[in-house]
This record gives structure tokens, sequence and C-alpha cells, in this order.
């Protein structure tokens, strides 16, 4: 069965860094695209990144000096990296993928499959 699990998250303090792991089962990573989302308390999802075959990745303008997406598909693994971390990031980050190859509609959410979700909290 198709499973995604997000994993290091925690608590940086302004500033900081931090590296998002995706690691995916269940389907051939390589054929297909993967999205990141995230929630904030109190918030509507947003998305964040998305990386697709051909090398095609897209982060969201306001986040593209900031964020970064890359994949292992030897390792079943996408991560995002996370750079001067800012309070206002602080959410819930989820990987997610339509079982398909390209990013199209990504932005929209409508996905199939999700992870549970892991915290990121950004404050001193």
């Amino acid at each position: 069965q198709v499973q995604l699990v997000e994993s290091g998250g925690g608590q940086v303090q302004p500033g900081g860094s931090l590296r998002l792991s995706c690691t995916t089962s269940g389907f051939p990573l390589a054929s297909y695209a993967v999205g990141w989302f995230r929630q904030a308390p109190g918030k509507e999802r947003e998305g964040v990144s998305c990386i697709g075959t051909f090398l095609f990745t897209h982060v969201q303008d306001y986040l593209k000096d900031r964020f970064t997406v890359s994949r292992d598909n030897a390792k079943n693994t996408v991560y995002l990296q996370m750079n001067s971390l800012e309070p206002e990031d602080t959410g819930v980050y989820y990987c997610a993928t339509a079982l398909r190859p390209g990013c199209s509609g990504y932005a929209k959410g409508d996905l199939s499959s999700w992870g549970q979700g892991t915290q990121v909290t950004v404050s001193s």
C-alpha cells in the first residue's frame, strides 16, 4: 500500500534550519511527483513545494529564497531543506502524492495519499 512518512521536524530558533524527510513506500517514487504542504495553527493548509520527474521543482515564490526540495529515489525519500526559519513557518508539514509524474494540479492539494505530518516550531 502507498505510504508516506514525514520526519525531521522539531523546535528551532528563528534563523535556524531543518531538513524534513518524506520516506515513501508502496509505489515507484522515481516515476511520481511529491508535494510538500504545511498547516499553521488555526490556518488552512497551504502548498509549499513540489518535485516531479525530469528534474522539475517548484517552490512558492515567497519561500524560494529559503526552501529547497530534492529527492533521492534510491532511498525512496523526498527532502525539504528549510533555512532561515521564521516564526511564521511554524506548523505541521505534510508530504503527499497524486501518483502522477508531474506537479500540475498539486497546488490545489487534491492528492490521494498523505503522510501524518511532522511538527515544525520556530520560536525563541
